[in-house]
């Protein structure tokens, strides 16, 4: 299915489709502030595996990162954080960056890779922040890429849906996504090490 929702005001009995599905055990394509993403609700593990499949991905070797609607998800799944890393998730976050922090044993463990580690990310966009909300825990993210090598991911919903409309339960279309990932920075021993630059910019925030 293709949904389209606006991205400035979604509405409401949309979002519940979306929710519905993902509470079913449904894959979702949907947008970020960076690019679009594919997931499942964190605790359907039959899911998970179905995205690492879609991804060719090993679920024991992925870095998955969690999308959350605000900070308040952090004492789910991470160990306690330091006033410092705090202070800055707090003034990024909403924002293109993921957060990658000590995992805790409330993190599925599909999700435990080898470091004990979770990305968490927390989108300037207000359809998935939505959909967490109205869901009432984190999804899963994993970045749609593109097969062109020149072109790393696919920006528009309706050549998405094209290439995955039989593989996943909803395609989102709100509006084009970014060409460039999230900045991933690495929290988990307490400083800031950036995995990977991307589109938000740590040092405005530090």
């Amino acid at each position: 299915m293709l949904l389209r929702i606006n991205p400035e005001k979604p509405n409401y009995d949309e979002i519940s489709k979306v929710v519905e599905c993902l509470r079913n055990g449904g894959v979702v394509i949907y947008p970020t502030d960076t690019v679009y993403g594919i997931g499942c609700d964190i605790n359907k593990q039959r899911a998970v595996e179905r995205v690492c499949k879609i991804k060719g991905i090993d679920p024991v070797k992925a870095n998955f990162s969690f999308i959350c609607s605000d900070l308040s998800h952090l004492s789910n799944f991470t160990k306690p954080i330091s006033t410092a890393v705090y202070k800055v998730m707090k003034k990024a976050l909403p924002g293109s960056f993921t957060f990658i922090l000590e995992a805790n044993n409330n993190v599925p463990k599909l999700f435990r890779n080898k470091k004990k580690t979770v990305g968490i990310r927390i989108p300037k966009n207000n359809i998935c922040l939505e959909i967490v909300k109205q869901l009432g825990n984190p999804i899963m993210s994993s970045s749609v890429h593109d097969d062109d090598k020149l072109v790393e991911y696919t920006t528009d919903p309706e050549l998405i849906y094209d290439k995955y409309k039989d593989i996943v339960d909803i395609v989102i279309a709100g509006g084009y996504g970014n060409n460039e990932a999230s900045t991933v920075v690495d929290c988990s021993e307490g400083e800031f090490k950036i995995i990977r630059q991307g589109l938000g910019s740590l040092e405005e925030f530090l």
